[in-house]
Parts: structure tokens; sequence; C-alpha cells
């Protein structure tokens, strides 16, 4: 038996709204709150929901490095078809930081959120 569930994942970002809006445009969903809220929810089509939390001198963590500012929490998000989605998420803002799947090999690549947070694409 469970010791507790998963109520909400919550991403520190210096500007909520702003984070919530680019996830919003890839995953859908509807945003609770606004420029000035310290606290944006996305409630995601799927039922999940997504908290950003207002951090103001939030440092983006360094993918892939294990040490010093190294990642605390990424998303790993299934897409259809791969090329399409990765130019969406630029058009939106993301950052590549890693795009070498070998040729197709591997199953994902990896981009940063507009605040820095690492998010996965992957092929299901």
């Amino acid at each position: 038996m469970p010791i507790a569930k998963i109520r909400v994942t919550v991403v520190d970002c210096p500007e909520p709204l702003r984070l919530a809006e680019f996830y919003a445009h890839i995953l859908g969903g509807r945003i609770e709150g606004d420029a000035d809220a310290d606290w944006v929810d996305l409630h995601t089509p799927d039922g999940q929901r997504l908290a950003f939390q207002r951090a103001p001198g939030l440092t983006p963590p360094k993918w892939p490095n294990a040490d010093d500012n190294s990642q605390q929490i990424h998303l790993d998000l299934d897409v259809d078809d791969m090329e399409m989605r990765q130019e969406q998420v630029m058009a939106l803002g993301a950052t590549a930081l890693d795009l070498d799947d070998d040729g197709g090999k591997r199953d994902f690549r990896v981009f940063a959120d507009p605040a820095g947070h690492p998010f996965c694409l992957i092929r299901p």
C-alpha cells in the first residue's frame, strides 16, 4: 500500500504564467492564474496538473551534468512526429540541448523550456 499519491508536479521558474503558457501550447489544457500570480496551474486535457511557482533567483540546471546545478526534474513527453514537434517546441521558445538521436536510433531528443528546465520529446 502506498504512503502517498502525487497531487501535482511543481516547476520553479521566474515567470509562472509564461512557462504555463509554453507548456499549454505543447500539452493543451486550461491555465488558472495571471501574470502577477506566484503560482499558476495548468490542467491538461488528460487530467494531469502541472503547477508553476515563482522563483525569482532560479538558476537553470545544466543538462546533463550531475554535479553543480544539475537537473532536478524533467518531463518526458511522447510525440507522434519528432521532426514536426521539434519545430513546434522550438518556435514556442524551447532551446535544443541534445538533438543527436543517432539517425533515429535513439528515441528521444532533449530541450530546455524558456526557464531552462530540461524536457525530452520521445517517440513512444
